[in-house]
């Protein structure tokens, strides 16, 4: 039976300290996007506005702004970019999780080892190879090579997240489905990946967001080109707003928005993958 004591008094002091302290830098980031510039010179960066304005959207968003059509282009092609990984990742991942988690042999293990070990490793090692590689296949400054390069990057990840659900689901699903006639790619198609739902809204979420946030793969692969991503755009704008923090604050906001509604969207499947990887 639960017992309120001065223990758990303390852990929920502690907590409610730690998440005001954690939600700050969003609340500076809220209330600036929503001053005036005069307000941001003059108040305090966690002071409400006085007359809270939309303007600074819409001069961001305004077809008459030079960057609004970078702002929208970017947008699309960093949900392009996202949208096209995360298929790529979980239709890869699941099949090769699945493909390694039941087979017997030993270079099964010495494979799940060999993606353990490329989580480990930086990325940022095998930059200069593989710019050299995809330049040479044409894949440097379009969204395809994006894409691939990413699901190269991330498929590790994916691997490991599915294997680990793989090797919890019992075998009596697959072993009523062959008995009932279907082979083996029926088997993991109708039966297993419908059930694979936790594993792959978490695949899809981590995925989402690193692909979604990530500035330094794209700054070398895109940038100067039309299919620069959101954060290469908001890199160049932030540089010639210099310091008009509330446009700049309304920028992040709008960057924010697609991938927090996914998260919305996506959260209880996210929740269940990890509550399942709790239990083992």
């Amino acid at each position: 039976m639960f017992r309120y004591t001065r223990a758990t008094l303390v852990i929920e002091i502690v907590t409610i300290i730690a998440a005001i302290v954690m939600l700050l830098p969003f609340w500076i980031l809220l209330v600036t996007a929503f001053k005036t510039g005069d307000q941001v010179l003059k108040s305090s960066a966690f002071a409400l506005p006085g007359q809270p304005t939309l303007q600074n959207f819409v001069t961001l968003l305004s077809p008459a702004s030079s960057s609004s059509g970078n702002i929208f282009a970017g947008l699309g092609t960093s949900l392009l970019i996202t949208g096209g990984t995360i298929l790529c990742l979980i239709a890869l991942g699941s099949i090769t999780a699945y493909v390694l988690s039941r087979t017997t042999r030993k270079w099964g293990n010495r494979t799940y080892y060999l993606f353990l070990i490329a989580i480990i490793l930086p990325t940022q090692l095998g930059t200069l190879p593989l710019y050299i590689g995809a330049r040479n296949l044409g894949l440097v400054g379009n969204p395809i090579g994006m894409i691939l390069i990413y699901s190269g990057q991330l498929l590790p990840l994916s691997v490991f997240l599915y294997t680990g659900f793989f090797r919890r689901l019992p075998r009596e699903y697959e072993e009523a489905a062959t008995i009932d006639g279907a082979n083996r790619l029926q088997v993991f198609a109708r039966v297993v990946f419908p059930l694979m739902s936790p594993a792959t809204g978490t695949v899809a979420i981590l995925a989402g967001l690193i692909c979604w946030n990530d500035f330094f793969t794209a700054l070398i692969f895109l940038n100067g080109t039309e299919w620069q991503t959101l954060p290469v755009v908001m890199y160049n704008y932030v540089g010639s707003l210099v310091s008009q923090w509330n446009l700049i604050f309304a920028v992040v906001i709008v960057s924010m928005i697609p991938i927090l509604a996914f998260y919305v969207f996506a959260q209880k499947r996210f929740i269940q993958g990890y509550a399942g990887g709790l239990k083992s």
